[in-house]
């Protein structure tokens, strides 16, 4: 038996994918717990695993940080702003983390570490000074790394194909290493104080180092690259085993199946302005259709407004995905990597209506395979939506797409390969081998 750790920060859509590998690494007989915040307690503690929680970490500044409810969506359209919020969520937690974590490893001590793409401590930190196995478990179906045959992250830029594209790319990434320049060295300055080497490269590249970096979905879906490090490894979609008492409510049950349902949501977590949600009653009401808007865990349905709510407009906090999904024709979504992929499993086209962070990547690659349409949040109107759901419906090329990309994905294993790949990378003389021993100052890659 080994011991995983999970480094994950308190967001719902990070946390979940975890959950699913915790589950089939439990299933093979390893013990799994997670280091993350109060805010998703109740998700990992229901499924039975120990949670390590945060003390030097300042759960309530990152919170206050990442999702003020005063910010639109952030994105390098304000550079000052995405700096200033990127250099409080990465950069100002980086030492918090890592003394968080010390003592931990040493108490705990597991055989290796899954951890979150953007918590850093584990990658810069902890691989290298205390000598243990770390592996990138992303929550995202795009890979981040950087490469000749990717824009750079985060901007939803197209794939660089011709000498137009190509030339963008190119010009995106010289941008970003200048606006990253002092970033890097702060983080430098943190290693040095840790008695490491300082990077000659992005974080972001410097996360493809780690032995394994797992990615939740297929190649197919993101644009076919051939230049990624070995250690890079497509798993597919990754989602928990459902608890009983997750079913859906009874409305649900008595929707007509006789007309098309349209499932609209904005993501576990989105503080702003309903833009979506609004645009989809009013665009969809009275049409010859189900409208079911979700508002996600943090927001009560009643307390969101949608405007003046149609017989067709169904407004709830969650349905679970097997009630809802089978049944669902389009989905609108902000472009949160599960539901995105949760549509796709099922064949389902999209309207992805992007708002930050990873979504602008995951809608452009949503549109560049043809399962869907890419609409920007200045542009989501009633009438837009409308148009766009009418289309969705009449041209069929776009369900083709969406359920040929279905069945790639629904090809890989997912958590129970996930799982594999981390019991190799902590038993690499096989399944019933002895995990790795480490100790401080030991290398291991």
């Amino acid at each position: 038996m080994a011991r995983f750790l999970f480094t994950v920060w308190p967001i719902p859509g990070h946390v979940y994918p975890q959950v699913a590998i915790a589950q089939a690494l439990r299933d093979r007989g390893h013990e799994c717990a997670f280091f993350t915040g109060e805010r998703v307690a109740y998700i990992v503690e229901r499924e039975g695993f120990e949670r390590f929680p945060f003390r030097k970490v300042d759960e309530e500044k990152f919170q206050n940080t990442l999702f003020p409810p005063q910010r639109g969506p952030l994105s390098w359209s304000n550079p000052v702003q995405f700096m200033n919020v990127m250099r409080g969520f990465l950069l100002e937690t980086l030492p918090h983390q890592f003394e968080d974590l010390e003592p931990l490893i040493e108490r705990w001590r597991p055989d290796a570490i899954a951890t979150d793409p953007t918590f850093w401590s584990p990658v810069l930190i902890c691989h290298e000074k205390l000598g243990i196995p770390v592996a990138i478990s992303s929550f995202c179906p795009v890979c981040m790394l950087p490469g000749p045959e990717a824009p750079p992250f985060g901007l939803g830029l197209p794939a660089p194909r011709d000498w137009r594209t190509r030339l963008l790319a190119r010009a995106a990434y010289l941008v970003a290493d200048l606006a990253t320049v002092k970033f890097r060295r702060s983080i430098n300055a943190i290693r040095q104080s840790h008695g490491l080497t300082p990077l000659t490269t992005s974080v972001t590249a410097f996360t493809g180092t780690m032995p394994l970096y797992l990615v939740p979905s297929a190649p197919e879906f993101d644009f076919n690259r051939h230049d990624l490090p070995p250690s890079v490894r497509y798993v597919g979609p990754l989602f928990r085993k459902l608890p009983p008492t997750d079913r859906a409510p009874a409305w649900v049950a008595a929707l007509p199946r006789q007309r098309p349902w349209v499932y609209v949501t904005e993501g576990t977590i989105h503080v702003s302005e309903p833009v979506v949600l609004r645009s989809a009653a009013q665009g969809l009401a009275n049409l010859p259709m189900e409208v079911v808007l979700i508002t996600g865990d943090d927001r009560d349905p009643a307390q969101v407004d949608v405007g003046p709510r149609a017989a067709n407009v169904h407004l709830d906090r969650w349905v679970a995905y097997p009630d809802i999904l089978p049944h669902t024709k389009v989905m609108i979504t902000s472009g949160g990597p599960g539901s995105v992929l949760a549509a796709l499993l099922e064949g389902i086209p999209l309207i992805v209506i992007p708002t930050e962070w990873d979504k602008p990547d995951i809608a452009r690659r949503v549109a560049d395979s043809g399962a869907g349409i890419c609409m920007s949040p200045r542009k989501c109107t009633p009438e837009r939506i409308r148009a766009a759901v009418e289309r969705l419906l009449a041209e069929e090329s776009f369900q083709r797409s969406a359920q040929r990309l279905g069945r790639i994905l629904a090809g890989y294993a997912g958590a129970p390969r996930a799982a594999e790949l981390l019991e190799e990378l902590a038993c690499p003389n096989g399944a019933a081998g002895a995990p790795v021993k480490w100790s401080k100052g030991q290398i291991l890659t």
